[in-house]
This record gives structure tokens, sequence and C-alpha cells, in this order.
């Protein structure tokens, strides 16, 4: 007894400096491996944590210039008659207002907090592709310079963030403001389609071993269900622009009435993608609010599987509440009914989550800090959106506050309430981790109390200014109306508002140089991303979690000690590739180890090249565009050539750095869910949707649009469409060969069946080509023609896309990439030619039965 109780302090103080030790030399080899370049050079860094801060950063750059421009508004309509903007400023004050802030601040602001942080909270070391993470904020910005260049030149667009036709069509808007809008907007939205890939392969291919889908953080739940939306959302928009561009640069009548087109069809295409863009900007900042209520209020999250039932729904019944942007227009009054009783009834899961923090709140013992008070802040202002929201959703009073500021305080109510209250509480409470400082209490706290009592002045009043009847977008207003006083009051909190958000940055910079250092885990957080250290090192965590519960930090407080000393999986010291673990996306179980790539320019030059493409465009230099597009096949040839192994992979030891062989697992080029494939296969998501907005506007065009049937129909007999449908199945069938062939380990047989491939996605591209456009009248004689024109395109770009995909399988064969063991390339070119085939003999059904009918 006496003989323990003496050795025992003195094997506890030898295991603490060989604990450390350890540590130590984990992280200076993982350091060595994962380093990103300094200076001029980490322009061509790809890590998330650098990714993700460069987004953050430049939405809140974004954001204080839409808010320069919002006090611009607010000083005009300050008083009658004001001078202040002259009509045509004030249209483009206005428009890059609402652009801004939609595209430019709130979706990018979330992309940068989902990029920063879903590796830490799911325990991992990296995105599934911090390359196209990279790219996509190349697309951001340069997008974003696009849009405000246009905007310091007067170039910038004038029609409402929201673009209507036909106030935006050529005849009407002659300039290039318009397609500054439809093409930056466009460019920007790539960074959108790709961080929504990447986050959904993300979390379902990387979390930590032993998270099941049920023990994922909440945050991870809402940033899925986001990411989804993004995926099926965005597209729509996409659509929308495409063809308007096309209208205005080809003078192709989509939305024109005299040649068979509709102005309702960009509000519907655009609505399909605007209504669930509100619950894709709220949902995130609800799975803030979800992770960050359980620390403060010391108890787990009350009613999780029910909050996850609620999120789930209201991703679905976002998409079914378009409409009630347009109860206006003419619809009919069954429809109208429709989509009042589902806006209304949007409200349920939404108060699922609302009454699951409060019981979480009343249940817990919560304690007071700053990024709290703008919980409250969110709880407050976000029911108030929610209860003028209902009002709106009723048609009747729709009817009468339609287009007035009523809609603007409602829009301003739900967004600010239910998106930045909740992301200002997310940046304080994750600035210590970023960082590793805490920000100014005192100082924080006046900036709330500002920016709090500024926002409901300024908006509060708002709904009495649309209640007296004053429309909204009008640039001034005469004395009399009864608007003087409550416009005023609106004014004066607003700049209340802007003094709290200058608090509110001052606070941050301070905090980021003189802020007191943080500790580890300063909220007493249960979620992985507080086990790493503040700020966290490039690697994030040096060996990873095998988890075993919901909140792991609260029941195992010395885990951040054991996985830093290499405790978890992939913890050896020799390493000499950056590693993560890929897992089963239902149970978690580590099925691969990814190898992620170091940095790189291609990221960069990809995303330049992509902003030439566009600038050619809107610059109406078009012989330059097809110059750009070869360029960036080019590129995205090479960044693809850059990955992959010319010979099978031995099987890599994960396990801990005592025994990392007793865990031994394949590399994901031999893996059977290769991220590539997954990423493919959630990319052809978005497609899907684009396909499915471009065969909705077919079909109104030709059912519901009010030009009716056209003069003449698509005219191409029945030979071309048979051979047509058919020619889309000869690459797929070409494709199971090669497969087989590879299988068999004949390598000269899968090549020639992959060159069959190549040669059978022409044919099919050329074939689809002659079933529509030699039959077809010009596309400028009417809608139908030009919506028959976009929709073969899509068939010919995909099946041209395609032939380019098994050309480089048959290049990568030819070069050794290839191999029984290695055949990504080649499921992914079959996958590609699923879908491809299911569209174009879809495309091939739609244009030509009806054609035929009316023959």
């Amino acid at each position: 007894m006496s003989d323990s109780s003496t050795t025992a302090p003195h094997a506890a103080a030898a295991a603490a400096p060989a604990g450390a030790s350890q540590a130590l030399q984990l992280h200076h080899a993982l350091r060595r491996v994962w380093a990103s370049p300094k200076g001029w050079r980490s322009l061509s860094a790809v890590n998330h944590n650098i990714v993700g801060r460069r987004f953050i950063v430049a939405s809140l750059f974004f954001f204080f210039v839409g808010g320069v421009l919002a006090m611009m508004i607010r000083a005009q309509l300050a008083t009658p008659n004001a001078s202040f903007l002259d009509d045509a400023t004030y249209a483009q004050v206005f428009t890059m207002h609402g652009t801004v802030m939609m595209f430019l601040f709130a979706i990018p602001l979330i992309e940068g907090f989902a990029i920063y942080l879903l590796p830490k909270i799911i325990g991992t070391r990296d995105l599934a592709f911090p390359r196209l993470g990279a790219f996509g904020y190349w697309c951001y910005v340069l997008g974003g310079t696009i849009l405000l260049g246009a905007l310091a030149s007067g170039l910038a667009p004038d029609g409402g963030w929201f673009l209507y036709t036909p106030l935006s069509s050529k005849a009407h808007s002659p300039g290039i403001n318009a397609d500054v809008w439809l093409l930056g907007v466009s460019f920007v939205e790539i960074s959108a389609i790709t961080a929504a890939v990447e986050i959904v392969v993300t979390l379902l291919t990387m979390r930590a071993p032993g998270m099941s889908l049920s023990r994922m953080p909440m945050f991870g739940w809402y940033m899925l269900v986001t990411a989804w939306m993004m995926l099926i959302g965005f597209p729509p928009l996409i659509v929308g622009s495409l063809i308007l561009e096309v209208e205005r640069a080809l003078d192709w009548p989509f939305f024109d009435v005299a040649r068979g087109g509709d102005p309702l069809l960009w509000q519907h295409l655009f609505w399909l993608f605007g209504h669930p863009e509100v619950y894709i900007i709220f949902l995130p900042a609800a799975g803030i609010v979800s992770t960050m209520i359980p620390s403060f209020a010391r108890r787990p999250l009350v009613g999780r599987l029910w909050i996850v039932a609620a999120l789930i729904a209201m991703g679905f019944v976002s998409f079914g509440l378009w409409v009630h942007h347009m109860f206006t227009v003419g619809i009919p009054h069954l429809a109208q009914i429709f989509f009042s009783a589902a806006s209304m009834l949007v409200a349920i899961p939404t108060a699922v989550q609302l009454f699951a923090w409060i019981a979480t709140l009343w249940s817990g013992r919560p304690r007071m800090a700053l990024p709290m008070l703008y919980l409250f802040g969110f709880l407050v202002v976000f029911v108030c959106g929610g209860l003028t929201g209902v009002m709106l959703a009723l048609v009747p009073f729709n009817w009468q506050a339609h287009d007035s500021h009523f809609v603007v305080a409602h829009l301003h109510y739900v967004l600010v309430g239910g998106f930045l209250f909740p992301m200002l509480a997310g940046l304080y409470y994750w600035f210590p981790h970023m960082v590793g400082r805490m920000p100014i209490p005192r100082l924080g706290n006046w900036a709330f109390w500002l920016v709090f009592a500024g926002f409901n002045t300024t908006f509060f009043v708002m709904h009495l200014t649309g209640l007296l009847g004053m429309p909204r977008r009008v640039s001034g207003y005469s004395a009399g109306w009864g608007w003087e006083w409550t416009n005023l009051v609106s004014s004066v909190g607003s700049f209340v508002m802007a003094i709290g958000f200058m608090l509110l940055l001052l606070d941050l910079v301070l905090g980021f140089f003189v802020g007191r250092r943080t500790p580890r885990n300063p909220w007493g957080a249960g979620t992985l991303e507080w086990a790493t250290p503040a700020p966290p090192p490039v690697y994030n965590i040096a060996s990873q979690p095998v988890v075993t519960s919901r909140e792991p930090l609260w029941d195992d407080d010395g885990l951040p000690a054991r996985l830093a000393g290499g405790a978890g999986l992939l913890g050896r010291i020799d390493v000499d590739e950056q590693e993560a673990l890929g897992t089963d996306p239902l149970t978690g179980a580590p099925t691969h180890v990814i190898r992620l790539p170091r940095p790189s320019w291609l990221p960069l030059v990809a995303g330049v090249v992509t902003g030439a493409f566009f600038v050619a465009l809107l610059t109406g230099v078009y012989w330059a565009a097809p110059l750009a597009l070869v360029a960036i096949v080019a590129i995205f040839w090479h960044w693809a050539w850059t990955i992959g192994l010319r010979e099978d992979p031995a099987p890599v030891p994960a396990g801990p750095r005592e025994d990392p062989h007793s865990l031994l697992l394949p590399v994901h080029d031999v893996a059977h869910a290769a991220p590539g494939l997954t990423g493919l296969a959630w990319t052809l998501v978005a497609d899907g949707a684009f396909f499915a907005s471009l065969l909705f506007g077919y079909v109104y065009l030709c059912t519901i649009a009010p030009g009716g049937a056209p003069p003449q129909w698509l005219q191409a007999g029945i030979a071309w469409p048979v051979l047509a449908a058919l020619s889309y199945l000869l690459p797929l069938i070409s494709l199971q060969r090669a497969q087989a062939a590879n299988a068999a380990s004949d390598a000269s047989r899968r090549q020639v069946w992959l060159a069959v491939a190549t040669g059978a996605s022409l044919l099919a591209a050329g074939l689809l080509a002659a079933s529509v456009w030699p039959g077809l009248p010009s596309p400028r004689s009417h809608a139908y023609a030009a919506i028959v024109s976009i929709c073969a395109g899509y068939g010919v770009v995909h099946a041209t896309i395609g032939a380019v995909i098994a050309a480089y399988g048959w290049a990568r064969g030819r070069a050794g990439f290839l191999s029984q063991r290695r055949t990504v390339e080649l499921r992914i070119a079959r996958l590609w030619w699923r879908y491809t085939a299911v569209t174009g003999i879809v495309l091939v059904l739609a244009l030509h039965l009806p054609a035929g009918w009316h023959a």
C-alpha cells in the first residue's frame, strides 16, 4: 500500500513530460506535411482554415459595402423631396444593396463558417475537396469585384435585386447594367454550388469514426440540409439568368409576350430559388443557435430528434412556397389557397425549433455571456418576423401590403433576426477559437444594444410606413402623405444601428490584437472543435477521435490531450501525406484513408480564367468566350491529372501512435466510395435541378404562357428522334464493356471501348442536334423555338462533356492510372453517362412528342 502511494505521483510526473514530448513530435511532423506557404505564395493555399477565414473576412467586407449603400438609401428617404441621390443613382444603390447583402454577404458568410468549422466539429482534418473550396472562393471574390467595379463606374444593375422582366429586358434596360447582375451573380453562384457539394460529401463520408448520423452535431445536420437545399434551389436562378442573358444578347424571346414569351416565367424561376434561399440563410444560423444554447444552458439540447425532423421538413416545405411572392399577378384562386396554406404550414417546424431552444434554456442553468445577448436578440426579432410572415401568407392581407414598406420590414426582421443576430452570436462564440483571444466584453455589450435598438427603431416603424401606403423601391415622396415622421425615425434608427456595427468591428479588431488569451474551451462546450488548440493548427487535430457520444468533450475531459499525443486514429509520427479518414455515411465506421492535395495555384488560375469567360460575355467580346472555355477545360483536365496513382497502393496503417498497424485501411484511390465519385453524384443532383427547371420553363411556355401554341412546331419526322434517343445508350453500353474489360485485366480491350465511348458520345451530341435544329423555326421568331433550342443545347453540351470524360479515361488508362483496383475514372464516366442517357432520352421525348401530336 505504502509503495504504491509513494511511486504513483512520480509515475504521473514522468508521464506528463513524456506525453507532452510525444504531442510535440507529432505536431512538428504534421505541421511539416500540412504546411501552407507564406507571403504572396499563400494565394495558392487550399487548406480549409485559410479558405474559411478568407470567406468570412471577404463577406464582412461586402457587408460593410452593403451597409454603406443602406445608409445612402435611408439618407435619401429621411425627408420628403430629398435630392441626396438622383433617380438613376438611387436605382443602382437600391439594387446593389439587395444584391450585395443576399449574394455577396449572407450566403458566402454561411460558406465561410461551414468551411472553417465543419471539419473540426466532425473531428477530421480538412474538407473532402480543398482545391474545389479554394476555387469557389476565387469565383466569389472575382464575381463580387465585377459587381462592385460596375457600381464604382456607374454601370451597376438598376432593376432591383430580383431583376424582374420586362424591366430588365433589352428594350427597357439597353445598357450592360442588367448583364452585370446576370453574369456577375452567376459567376458568384459557382461558389455556392461548389461549397454545397463539398459540404455534403464531407459530412457524409469524413465524420470521425463512430460518429453515426445519430451522433452528428446539430450544426452538421443543419448544414447538411442547407447544402442539399443549395443544390436544388440555386439551379432555377441559374436557368433564369441564362435564358434572360441569351434573350438580351441574341434576341431570343423567352419573356417577350409579343413572340410567345411571358415575363412571369422569370418570377417563377427566380422565386423557385428566392424563397428557399430564405431558409438556406436561416437554417445555418439556426444550427449555430442549436450548437450554442447547450453550451450556455449546460445541458444537452431538448428534443434533438424533433429538431432534426423539423429542419428536414422545413427543407422540403420551403420548395412549395415560391408563389406566395406572386399572389397579385393573377394566378388562379385555387393555387393561391394552396400556396397560402403551405406558407402557414412552414411555421410548424419553425415553432418546434423555437420551443426546443426555450425548453433547453428553461431546464438548464443558463449563464450570460456576450454571445447569449445576440441569441436573445435573435429570439425576439425572429419571432416578430415570423408573425408578420404569417400575416403576409394570408392572401387578402398580402394584396393590401404587397410591394409596400411592410414587406421590406418583414424581410429585414426575418433575415436580420433569423440570420444576422445568430451569425454575430456565432462570430463571438468562435472568435476565441479562431484567433486565440477574447473580445472586449464592455465594448461588445455596447455594440449589441446599439445594433438591437437601432434595428428595431428602423424596421418596426417601417411596418407602419407600409400600412400607410408607401410603396417600396421609390426614390422619393412628397409631403402630406403621413410618411415623413416614420421615414425620419427609420433613418435615425439606421444610423444608430450603423454606429453599433462600427463598435462591433472595433471590438473584434481590438480583441484580435490585445484581447486576453483564451483557454482551450472557454464556454465549456461539448463539441469536437474545442478539442483543438486555439487558434487551431493547419491540420486541426493530431489524431482523429473515436466518437462514442453526442457530446464527446463533456464525457471525456482528457480527450484533447490524448488526441494531441496520437492516441486517436491516424496518430503515427512517420507521416508523409496529408491524410484523413473516410467513413461510412450511416455508421461512421472507418472505411478508407483519403489523401488530400497540397497547396496549388490551379484554383486561382481556374478562377481567373472562369472570370475571363464571364467578362468576355459581359463586354460583348464573344469570340474570346470559346477560347476561355477551352482554357477552362484544359485547366480542369490538368487539375484532375495531378490526382491518382500509377501503382496499386498498400494499405495505410491508420491506428493510434502506439500501434498504427492495428487498423489497416485502403487508400481512397482503390476504395469503393472514392471522394471524386461521391462528389460527382451530388453535382449531378444540382445538374438535375437545373434540368428540371429547364423543362419547367419549356412546359410553361408551351402551355401557360399567353403566347399559346407556336406558329410552327418542331418538325423532324420519326427517324431522327429515334436515332437520337438510341444514341444516348451507346456510350453507356461502351463504358460498361470497358469496365468489364478492366475487371478482367484486359487493358487493350478496355482502351478500345473507351475510344468507342468517346466517339459514341460525339455521335449522340450530333444526332440530338440533327433531330432538333434543322426542323426548328428561328429561335428569334417565337419563345417556343428559343426554349427548344436551349433544351437541345443542354443535351448536346452534356454529351460533349461525356466525350471529354471518356477521352480522359482513355488517356488515364494509356498512362497507367487504371487497373483492376484503380477504377475511379471508369466509374465516374459511367455515372456521368447514366445521368446523361436518362436526361437525353427524356429531352427527346419531351421535345418531339408534343410536336408529333400537333403535326
